[in-house]
């Protein structure tokens, strides 16, 4: 699971805490899928984790969360990482100012990039991309 505490820390948290574990090239096998569990709770006691799966049939090559009242983008949650088609990730999308509804924003390896405003992330536990 990644916390993003920051905007800023971010980037480092998925590179530092997932690694290669959540991210690397499916197997020919299926694999279970790999978790890192942070256990702290919002001060307001909303979660605000949410499971992002992509089932795309292409590569997620970044992956933004910026809460929407605000008018630009965060920095890319996926940093030097990607998610596979076929894999999840399970993001705390709690950056601290009690904000529950978020835009999402994400770009592929075909090229497409998908936006989705609104998302109330205290309410979800999981969000699909698809085709």
């Amino acid at each position: 699971m990644i916390r993003l505490k920051s905007a800023a820390l971010c980037a480092a948290a998925v590179a530092t805490a997932l690694g290669a574990m959540a991210f690397a090239p499916a197997p020919a096998a299926p694999a279970p899928e790999s978790k890192v569990v942070v256990t702290q709770v919002s001060r307001d006691g909303y979660n605000r984790r949410v499971r992002i799966h992509n089932q795309t049939g292409w590569t997620m090559l970044r992956f933004y969360a910026s809460d929407s009242r605000k008018s630009d983008w965060e920095e890319d949650i996926l940093g030097d990482s990607v998610l596979n088609n076929g894999r999840s990730v399970t993001i705390n999308i709690d950056d601290g100012s009690g904000a529950c509804v978020y835009d999402f924003r994400a770009e592929f390896t075909n090229g497409q990039v998908l936006t989705r405003m609104n998302i109330n992330v205290c309410q979800i536990a999981d969000y699909y991309y698809t085709r």
